[in-house]
């Protein structure tokens, strides 16, 4: 036998969706987006308001009919225009930042909402969740007697309850504060995984999406722009939109010459981009590293982190875990941000030379 006949047959997505469209009012809200998910796998629909997310995941739900595209469940066709697989045999949960419990059940009873069979089965299957996300001594409760993140994570257990093979999961945590929020969501993901759950977790939040996601797909305008790793999307980003998305970004303006885009900052690489195309270079605030002022001068260009250009400090804040401090640019006026790890909040007025590391920066058509 050769090795290429012992390998495993690579499964069907959990969840496949090819090419959906869906229009409102003439425009395309969700706009030729296509997604694989693998089971037990968390991908985070990433994006500012009203840009698709919410009604991709509502047609994947079955509640939107797409008008074009197909949807499949383990390699089965569920819907496309023709064909279509009614919401409540999709075998798909649904989470909600409203967490959308029946006021005049009990625990166990808005658990046990959408299970079958015999009444002990079910009863075992409530304990069984109940216990596992720690609120057992609320079985017999009801939900106005329930914290907010016990509300959510009774919520949880429901739409866990029929053990479906998709989670879609809707901004569930925006309702909690933040104290709340990253217990509950690393609980949630860790319930999900084990279950073996397919999920789709839909959030403008790049921090959360970060925290959760096995991958990200990032959408705007009702299109996927960007999709991979959580570490890819972050430091391999499509354009200057993607990279602002997720942090603060400053950006320097340039005529690409010879391949190189001249700068105070020194030259920046601009490979393959015609001459006298203009260019904005593009980079975080943590970035940049300051250095003191030496009478009148600031350290050597390196390669690393290029030449230093003289800035002077404008505001300094505290943000609790880093420091953002703000400069006034001598060479055009122009305000830049560089964040620092702890405490460091130079005076206003202060002159300060900046540098900003080759390897963090991303040019990209102005």
């Amino acid at each position: 036998m050769t090795p290429h006949s012992l390998s495993q047959p690579v499964p069907a997505p959990r969840l496949e969706i090819r090419n959906l469209v869906r229009h409102f009012e003439g425009r395309a809200v969700v706009d030729d987006v296509s997604l694989r998910i693998q089971a037990g796998q968390v991908t985070c629909l990433l994006g500012p308001s009203g840009c698709g997310k919410s009604t991709t995941l509502r047609m994947i739900a079955g509640v939107e009919m797409q008008d074009s595209g197909e949807i499949y469940v383990d390699g089965k066709l569920i819907c496309d225009t023709v064909f279509r697989v009614p919401p409540e045999r999709r075998e798909i949960g649904l989470m909600f930042q409203d967490f959308a419990l029946f006021p005049h059940l009990s625990v166990a009873e808005n658990v046990a909402f959408g299970l079958n069979g015999p009444r002990e089965e079910k009863r075992a299957r409530v304990e069984e969740l109940l216990e596992r996300v720690h609120l057992t001594r609320f079985i017999d409760g009801y939900p106005h007697q329930l914290s907010g993140g016990e509300q959510q994570r009774v919520a949880l257990a429901r739409a866990l309850a029929p053990r479906p093979r998709i989670m879609l999961m809707d901004e569930p945590f925006s309702g909690l504060d933040n104290r709340l929020r990253d217990g509950v969501r690393d609980e949630t993901l860790s319930l999900l995984k084990e279950e073996d759950t397919a999920v789709l977790l839909v959030t403008h939040e790049p921090e959360e999406a970060m925290r959760m996601a096995d991958e990200i797909a990032l959408m705007r305008g009702g299109k996927i722009v960007q999709q991979g790793a959580p570490y890819n999307v972050y430091t391999r980003p499509v354009d200057r939109a993607a990279v602002a998305f997720f942090s603060d970004t400053n950006v320097l303006r340039s005529t690409v010459q010879g391949a190189l885009a001249q700068t105070p900052f020194g030259q920046f690489l601009a490979p393959g981009v015609p001459d006298g195309t203009e260019v904005d270079i593009v980079f975080r605030p943590q970035h940049v590293r300051l250095d003191f002022d030496r009478q009148g001068g600031g350290p050597l260009p390196t390669p690393s982190d290029g030449v230093a250009a003289r800035g002077v400090v404008t505001r300094a804040r505290f943000l609790g875990h880093e420091s953002l401090v703000e400069f006034r640019m001598d060479h055009d006026g122009s305000v830049l941000k560089a964040t620092v790890p702890n405490v460091f909040l130079p005076e206003e007025g202060r002159v300060m030379w900046l540098t900003v590391r080759r390897n963090r920066c991303f040019v990209f058509p102005a």
